[in-house]
């Protein structure tokens, strides 16, 4: 067995059982460290993939941004030692239920596609080109998806963060119960 092959293997394996650690915790910021593990490992794939680009942003934007979004949401409503009530029997049912059904599509999808190696030459990769069209709010450009995806997510953290405090909203009328 190759070194690619044992890294792939290794990559995968860790993607799997941080997965799986992801979804099961019943603790919130296990989860969220369980997150980093599967997004630093998909980007190591990449890596392997010679996608350089693919797997910086992957580290930039979800491994370095998003997770450490999450975590600071945790920390900020202060539910850091809380556990998550166990999930019941009916819903773990369903749920291994879809995990199965989805992994027969995806298993039957891949195997029934028919894959052809080429003989071509990789094309050439310009940075400048991706980078002014990242930078660019015209056609092809991807400054307004990006700029509306982060003001999404912002007012989504928010909006987490005010649902998540303790206690009721502060009030400024007087109460008329109170002297």
């Amino acid at each position: 067995m190759e070194m690619n092959q044992i890294i792939f293997i290794l990559f995968a394996a860790i993607i799997v059982v941080f997965s799986i650690l992801t979804v099961t915790s019943r603790r919130i910021l296990r989860a969220a460290v369980s997150l980093l593990f599967v997004l630093v490992s998909t980007a190591g794939l990449y890596f392997m993939l010679n996608f350089a680009f693919l797997a910086a942003v992957q580290l930039a934007l979800y491994a370095g941004g998003i997770v450490v979004l999450i975590i600071f949401s945790i920390l900020l409503t202060s539910h850091i030692s809380q556990k998550m009530e166990a999930v019941d029997l009916k819903k773990s049912v369903f749920s291994a239920l879809a995990v199965i059904l989805g992994m027969i599509l995806t298993i039957t999808t891949i195997l029934q596609f028919s894959f052809q190696a080429t003989t071509a030459a990789a094309a050439e990769i310009n940075m400048e080109v991706i980078g002014k069209a990242m930078l660019s709010y015209e056609v092809d450009g991807f400054v307004l998806p990006f700029e509306l995806i982060s003001v999404l997510l912002l007012a989504a953290m928010v909006a987490a963060i005010i649902i998540a405090k303790k206690g009721s909203p502060v009030s400024d009328a007087p109460n008329p119960d109170k002297p």
